[in-house]
């Protein structure tokens, strides 16, 4: 079941930071339903016992730096030791589903309509036993029609289910070029520029990194968890598609840490 995923965004594609792959769990375990999420917590393991899934394939890593130990120090601890416990294995698909051509970021273009979908920024190649693969971060793309920036930011409210959106002076023009790298992609902005886009989407930007981009292209923060929420949904249809006769269930636990008030 994770040769589907791992051949649809192969590890490789990874970042050097990144621990895609499995996480927790044997091998060679029988897979029997899968429970999908962007993160996983102690109370997403109480999802999979709870609705009978043995697999966890989250998009963020549960464990992302070394462990020294495993007690009940930490969440990510206490998750790891629950699983264990159950017997659910535990995956993720992090940034290798990020920068593969129709993963996260392609999602996101789906979701606001995009047009002429391309990767944003400088690609990359890899070649597999299955299959030749281009990647990179992010994506760009054009709206079905250009929009005033209100009207557009409104859009992203909407599509996104966010209550405000971080922004940079309103743009005169209207918007029709659109770039966007899901989580924390303001590393991306300066490509945004370089290709013209009207608007730049992101997860996370720092608070000097919206200076001296007034009338040159909307920046729109929309939160690290409400740009990447729709992953859960392309790990079904991946696997829906790839393994037809696996039981697949999105997480109904919300994982977002933050709240606003």
């Amino acid at each position: 079941m994770l040769s589907a995923l791992e051949r649809f965004a192969p590890l490789p594609l990874q970042e050097d930071y990144d621990n895609a792959g499995l996480q927790v769990g044997l091998t060679e375990a029988e897979v029997s339903r899968v429970l999908l999420c962007l993160d996983v917590t102690e109370t997403v393991v109480d999802e999979a016992l709870r609705r009978g899934c043995n697999l966890i394939v989250g998009h963020h890593p549960l464990i992302f730096r070394r462990l020294s130990c495993v007690s009940d120090c930490d969440y990510v601890q206490r998750t790891v030791y629950k699983a264990v416990r159950a017997g659910i294995c535990i995956a993720a698909m992090h940034t290798n589903l990020d920068n593969v051509e129709g993963g996260v970021n392609c999602k996101i273009a789906e979701k606001l309509r995009l047009d002429d979908v391309q990767l944003l920024g400088e690609q990359h190649s890899y070649t597999s036993a299955q299959s030749d693969y281009i990647f990179g971060s992010g994506v760009v793309g054009q709206l079905p029609t250009a929009m005033a920036a209100v009207d557009f930011i409104q859009l992203l409210k909407q599509t996104f289910d966010v209550k405000c959106v971080q922004a940079n002076q309103l743009l005169n023009r209207r918007i029709r070029k659109v770039a966007l790298c899901g989580g924390a992609g303001s590393f991306l902005l300066h490509q945004a520029v370089a290709v013209g886009a009207d608007a730049f989407i992101t997860g996370e930007m720092g608070y000097h990194e919206f200076f001296g981009h007034e009338q040159e292209l909307q920046i729109c923060v929309i939160g690290h968890y409400q740009s990447e929420q729709y992953t859960p949904e392309l790990l079904a249809e991946i696997l829906d598609k790839s393994c037809p006769g696996l039981t697949t269930l999105i997480a109904e636990t919300h994982t977002n840490p933050i709240i606003y008030i």
